[in-house]
């Protein structure tokens, strides 16, 4: 009964907020007329926006006509992941937001270990840059210990007497490749076990042209710690370059005395502060002990993953920690004041763990039995994580003025979850000519992602007016109830994200933007189909250190946009979408 007492109260808040809400939307929207405020600038180079209402723009600063706060300069709070909504201080204080860590109980040896420890580089992410060709190094494009270097990057061309040798083989068994097929196969082979790509084995035959040179590319990303080679070496196959180590991740190490040791198991959480980054507190939770003592110091180490946001900490800080050994209850509990209600829902915001900016995400989690203070949390929640315990109906109402996952809008996929079988499929009820208005869209976008492979940051902002022009050309109307809402969803989203490739002058924050459109465009395309155009969906693995990254073409060819000439063919074909395509039914 105290259930369902909540769950009026909450939904009768909820509906009075988004009615108070729609009514000053609607007002401050009033003095546009065929484009969204949000998009709608008269100075390129600069806009203003609200944090708490990111529906407002303008091009100077002022007050929200919404809440009266201080507008800021976009690019100050954006908002580049679908699942969390970021906050500014200032917003986080007018509307009296406030959080609490969740599973803190209160022990009967409630102490707290005080620790000493140093920063040290993740030996996990340590790799070495060795070539696969052997040859004279005659250009190296790292220079010096320190220097950052990105996967997929050009480190050194190399001379290769004995490639230059294979690809004569190359051309002379093409020649008699009728007479002895597996000679041209085994020569090809050569050349791929020397990692030449496929595309530059066919160029070679198609051409003609024995390449002298060849480039190496950098496998992974990380800073320069060791330079192995200079120009003028000669090396053979395997030999390192360079020696790197990623600086994402660090380990927090502390020295932890042996009568110590039995308050201290693998998955605790543990704060510390280091001298050289004062006011600041870090967090991680403790991953490695270590099953041996110093005999000399009698204290045994203790590890820390810790993500290394901005990269502030570095490797040999000397760090303080501070660690809660106090036995907390077996039951995860949740206050009651954090739980929004929905139908059958359960839904919190947690505040995400060492970002810039203050962010929450949007979790769905299982509740049990209510307790004199909260509810008992059966999932969705972990020991130590920090609940908004005031205010999270602003956060939701926020994040559904920008499109983001909240309440009524939970079907708002994290990046990459662009599965038709995530999806609904109005393909049989969607008008013809709302398809080929989409599929305008879609042929609009392409001029975007063809700039982007080429590197080109004032075309790809240019051709994405072009793209938003055609977005707003798309007559809602066509669509209708369910439909209708989808529609409007990504009609926010591509908007959203197109506007900001325009404002964008960067070519990787551009490419940022690029994938949250191309999620949205390829969301559509399944959901709402296409006429008579045939696309492709192609997907890179190694987009966004490895979180993976989809565009469309209308070409089976891979061409990158997210890495232009560095990695031009990485990618696959994920899906074609055409006239007939159909998802398969959404599954719940």
């Amino acid at each position: 009964m105290k259930k369902y007492k909540s769950y009026i109260i909450a939904s009768i808040a909820l509906a009075i907020g988004l009615l108070l809400g729609w009514m000053l939307f609607k007002e401050s929207n009033s003095h546009s007329h065929d484009q969204p405020n949000y998009i709608k600038s008269t100075k390129a180079d600069e806009q203003w926006t609200c944090s708490m209402h990111p529906q407002i723009r303008q091009n100077e600063p002022g007050d929200c006509p919404i809440c009266g706060m201080d507008l800021i300069r976009v690019g100050q709070t954006s908002n580049d992941h679908e699942t969390g909504f970021q906050m500014t201080a200032e917003a986080i204080k007018l509307a009296n937001i406030q959080t609490t860590i969740v599973g803190n109980g209160v022990a009967s040896d409630g102490a707290t270990l005080k620790l000493n420890g140093k920063i040290q580089a993740d030996e996990t992410r340590s790799a070495s840059l060795v070539t696969h060709i052997p040859g004279r190094i005659e250009k190296l494009f790292v220079s010096y210990t320190g220097e950052q270097v990105n996967k997929g990057q050009t480190v050194a061309t190399i001379y290769s007497p004995e490639l230059i040798t294979a690809q004569k083989e190359l051309l002379e068994a093409q020649k008699i490749k009728d007479i002895s097929p597996k000679l041209l196969t085994a020569a090809k082979n050569k050349l791929k076990y020397w990692k030449i790509g496929s595309q530059t084995v066919s160029d070679i035959l198609r051409t003609g042209a024995i390449r002298e040179t060849f480039n190496i590319y950098a496998d992974h990303s990380g800073i320069v710690t060791q330079k192995r080679v200079s120009v003028g070496d000669y090396l053979t196959t395997g030999q390192v370059l360079f020696h790197i180590q990623n600086l994402n991740t660090l380990w927090a190490l502390f020295d932890v005395y042996e009568n110590d040791l039995p308050k201290i198991r693998a998955g605790r959480k543990i704060s510390f502060i280091t001298p050289s980054i004062p006011n600041k507190t870090f967090t991680g939770n403790i991953t490695f002990v270590n099953p041996v003592i110093n005999p000399q110091t009698r204290v045994a180490t203790i590890r820390a993953e810790v993500t290394n946001t901005g990269g502030k900490l570095k490797p040999e800080m000397f760090i303080s920690g501070q660690l809660n050994t106090a036995k907390k209850s077996t039951d995860l509990t949740v206050p009651k004041s954090s739980v929004l209600w929905t139908g059958e829902r359960s839904v919190v915001y947690v505040k995400m763990p060492d970002t810039e900016i203050p962010s929450f995400q949007y979790r769905e989690i299982e509740i049990g039995d209510a307790t004199k203070t909260g509810y008992t949390v059966i999932n969705g929640l972990a020991f130590g994580e920090e609940v908004v315990t005031n205010g999270a109906f602003v956060i939701d109402a926020s994040a559904q003025l920008n499109n983001q996952a909240s309440m009524m809008n939970k079907h708002v996929m994290a990046k990459n979850a662009v599965h038709s079988h995530h999806l609904p499929d109005y393909t049989s009820h969607t008008p013809l000519e709302f398809k080929k208005q989409l599929t305008n869209v879609a042929n609009a976008y392409l001029p975007v992602k063809d700039a982007l492979v080429e590197s080109n940051a004032e075309q790809a902002a240019m051709k994405s007016k072009d793209l938003l022009e055609a977005v707003n050309n798309v007559d809602m109307s066509l669509v209708k109830d369910k439909a209708h809402i989808y529609w409007m969803e990504q009609l926010k989203a591509l908007q959203l994200h197109g506007g900001k490739i325009i404002q964008l002058s960067g070519i990787e924050e551009q490419r940022k933007q690029f994938d949250f459109l191309s999620q949205a465009l390829i969301k559509s395309l399944n959901v709402f189909g296409v006429v008579s155009d045939i696309f492709f969906v192609q997907h890179c693995p190694m987009a966004f250190d490895n979180h993976g990254a989809e565009w469309i073409s209308k070409h089976e060819k891979i061409l990158n946009p997210y890495f232009g000439e560095k990695m031009l063919t990485c990618g696959i074909v994920q899906d074609t979408i055409h006239r007939n395509f159909k998802n398969a039914p959404i599954h719940k």
